[in-house]
Order: C-alpha cells, then structure tokens, then sequence
C-alpha cells in the first residue's frame, strides 16, 4: 500500500488505537475486540517491549484492511527498523525532518508531532503527511480551531488526554482522525479480559468521530 492509499486509510478510520503495555499477552484478543467495534487502525509504541518483533508478527498475521504503525519514534534508524517489521505509518512525538525524510523514501506516511503553531507549519512543510499535536491534553479541542483559522490547509491529529467526552469534539474542531491510548485501551477491562467491553468501548468511539463528521 502507498502513501497516500495509508494516508486516505487513516483519514476514514478516525481512530487509532495506541497501544502501550507491558507485554503481548491477549494482544490477538485485544487487536480483535478492537476490530468488532470498528477500529483498525493500531499504532504500536517504542516503549512497548520487543515492539519491532510486535510489529513484524501482527503485519504478517493481520488482514489487508488493518494499518499497522509504530510510535515514539525518536530516530531514522529506528524508523527504517520498525518501517521494514511492517509499520505503515510512522508517528513521532516530536518535529524531526531526518525521520520524515526516511519515511518518505519508503512511501509510507509520516505523522511529526508539534506543539507551537511556528512547529505545526514547520513540520507541515517539510513534508509530514499529518501534524501530531502533542501533548494535546494541555491545548484541548479549541486549539485545533485556532490553529486552522490561519492554517486551513494543514491536517492535525491530537495524541494525549483524549476520552469519549472530547472525541467528538476533536473531530469537529478539525481534526482529522485521534490517537486513542488507555481511554480505549482500558487497562482494568484488558486485566479482567472483557473484550466485549473493550468491543463497545471501541465502537463508542468510532460512533464519537461520526457524530463530529456531521457536525
């Protein structure tokens, strides 16, 4: 899959589902619940342990229709590494144009986070697919309003402090599409292995992005 065919993928999937744990144990069941309620698209993190191999497994494993990414991405080398396990997309916490760069000579979509807009249009020109607003916790869904009263033409995405009670409005604000950690991933619901619960809780997301669609 190419670039922009991963980047139309994300853009209509609305949620990413960011995954940080302590090991893989129920990840097929995990990746599952989260398929039921709608969510397939899965950005694994750096600080998860033996991510690569993680990543390298479930690409292989995993339908066509999933996007497999990796996060906290800090280097080229890592990227190249997570990029060649199988990772579609590639999400930085920070503006970085050597990983963008890398992103790039593979055809995959880079998404460079930023906090200040001078870092937002900075990362934007230099060629990152979606600009990631990190942590959006601190700035909330208004900034995103803010940020494309000036900015029309740039794509955001916030990681950080996003809930049910916020989605929907991210998404009106203009993002376009929200990275999910633990308010999807629920730790409690994944020790108790209630993936049905995980499944509606992923699908009250997915519902939240279409409600902000609408307007």
């Amino acid at each position: 899959m190419n670039r922009q065919k991963i980047l139309d993928r994300l853009k209509d999937s609305g949620i990413i589902a960011v995954i940080r744990l302590d090991g893989v144990e129920n990840l097929d069941k995990i990746i599952d619940a989260l398929a039921k309620g709608g969510v397939r698209a899965l950005e694994v993190t750096m600080t998860t342990p033996n991510a690569v191999a993680i990543i390298r497994d479930i690409s292989f494993s995993l339908s066509e229709d999933f996007l497999i990414g990796a996060g906290t991405v800090l280097d080229t080398d890592t990227a190249k590494e997570v990029i060649e396990a199988g990772a579609q997309f590639v999400v930085s916490p920070v503006f970085k144009p050597s990983i963008i760069e890398v992103v790039h000579q593979y055809d995959k979509v880079a998404i460079s986070g930023a906090f200040s807009p001078t870092e937002i249009l900075s990362a934007w020109e230099t060629g990152a697919d979606i600009v990631k607003i990190f942590p959006a916790t601190v700035l909330g869904p208004v900034y995103f309003k803010d940020i494309h009263g000036p900015l029309p033409q740039i794509k955001l995405t916030p990681t950080g402090g996003v809930n049910l009670n916020n989605a929907e409005e991210f998404i009106r604000c203009g993002a376009v599409c929200l990275g999910v950690g633990t308010a999807l991933l629920d730790k409690k619901l994944i020790k108790n292995q209630d993936w049905s619960a995980l499944e509606e809780k992923a699908r009250q997301f997915k519902a939240a992005v279409e409600r902000g669609r609408k307007g």
